[in-house]
């Protein structure tokens, strides 16, 4: 999904909502939910870690294990598109590399993750095409992109061919929501939700 250009890194305007808020503004119905995990930082190796390992704590005990191990899985492969894919960008006049947020919510009906990073704007477009191809493909169609994507797709210098978006999208059975806010003249927020239904 990424062109590979070597950019210049973005600057952010450091206001004082921060990304959470960027979250905040966008869901406010966040009282109607259970908060599992709140992150905002740079997602590393070993952050994902810790934040997996979170996750698992949460989810023992419950007797929703197919539903869970797609909770998991879904949770894998968000953080793996921050840690590929978040821009780095300026901050108070140095280098903030990577800097993401997740957020994991349940209600009685599903689980929902969320997250958001910072994206060049030369890569809204081709996001915004193919999160909406995706959504619109049916199983089977999504089953045979995600294997020809295996076997010949386009490796990013970044590493992926889309595989964790379109993986999501396989298990979870549900549109991928997103929206893009702008930031700056170079840069934009992501933020992406992957919904997993309780019932299956």
């Amino acid at each position: 999904m990424e062109s590979g250009r070597k950019e210049k890194p973005m600057t952010y305007p450091g206001d004082s909502r921060g990304f959470i808020n960027y979250l905040y503004d966008r869901y406010r119905d966040l009282s109607m939910k259970e908060i599992c995990i709140v992150f905002e930082g740079q997602i590393t190796h070993q952050v994902m870690k810790v934040l997996t390992g979170l996750m698992e704590e949460q989810l023992e005990g419950m007797n929703e294990k197919r539903v869970l191990r797609r909770v998991y899985h879904v949770m894998v492969e968000s953080l793996q598109n921050i840690n590929r894919h978040a821009e780095t960008f300026e901050d108070e006049g140095g280098p903030c590399p990577s800097k993401g947020l997740v957020l994991v919510t349940r209600n009685e009906d599903h689980y929902q993750i969320t997250t958001g990073n910072i994206i060049g704007n030369g890569n809204i477009e081709e996001i915004s095409m193919f999160l909406g191809r995706l959504n619109n493909m049916d199983p089977d169609a999504l089953d045979e992109l995600y294997r020809k994507q295996m076997r010949d797709g386009v490796i990013s210098a970044k590493g992926g061919a889309g595989l964790g978006f379109i993986d999501i999208r396989r298990k979870t059975g549900n549109p991928l929501d997103y929206d893009i806010l702008p930031v700056d003249r170079d840069s934009s927020f992501f933020i992406f939700t992957a919904t997993i239904p309780r019932k299956q």
